[in-house]
């Protein structure tokens, strides 16, 4: 397994490049996002989603999310109607999971007994150019073995734990603990379905 050093705020496009090759090619990568640590793969290598269903819950009760770059490229995979519109661009980009109705674009794959898809659209330099560079989604989970809730916070513990499982660790330095608020949008009210960095409303 390799590990890759970054500077989430400023990051290199040499080593940014290197991410975004290794995900496009089929990696499996832990990242640094603006949040907590994530592991995650492109959207289009459906045999790199199926590793990452594996390393969390074989079956499947845990949904991963979307990591995508903007509003616009979320209405590609979610429906996101004149409600949610408005929510995603006051909120967006920030510590937040949207929960949305997917559309046909969503692979299968990632839709057993559900509808619904959960978007990120990160704020942080170093995920907003991997998303650039990658040209697709990250189907994207926090960085915690098995059943466990709590994501690891040290890129060399992921490492160690994850060894043998993942193509490529990037080291962003310690990581946040505190996860992303998940948002429920499909309803007629926006609904927190899970308490985290960002407050919703906002005061």
């Amino acid at each position: 397994m390799a590990l890759v050093r970054i500077d989430v705020d400023h990051p290199t496009e040499r080593t940014v490049k290197v991410v975004a090759d290794a995900l496009a090619s089929g990696a499996v990568v832990a990242y640094p996002t603006d949040t907590v640590y994530g592991l995650g793969c492109s959207l289009g290598d459906k045999r790199a989603i199926e590793r990452l269903y594996a390393l969390k819950d074989k079956s499947r009760r845990r949904p991963l999310a979307f990591l995508l770059r903007d509003v616009s490229q979320a209405s590609r995979y979610a429906q996101v109607d004149n409600a949610a519109f408005r929510v995603l661009r006051d909120y967006a980009p920030g510590p937040y999971c949207w929960v949305l109705e997917s559309t046909k674009e969503v692979p299968r794959v990632l839709l057993t007994r559900r509808t619904t898809v959960g978007v990120r659209i990160p704020d942080q330099a170093f995920c907003q150019r991997l998303l650039y560079l990658l040209e697709a989604p990250i189907v994207t989970t926090s960085a915690a073995p098995g059943d466990v809730d709590q994501a690891l916070t040290d890129p060399d513990e992921i490492d160690e734990r994850f060894r043998g499982q993942l193509d490529l660790v990037v080291d962003g330095g310690t990581g946040g603990i505190v996860p992303s608020t998940v948002v429920d949008l499909t309803g007629s009210q926006a609904h927190v379905l899970r308490p985290g960095k960002g407050p919703f409303p906002r005061s």
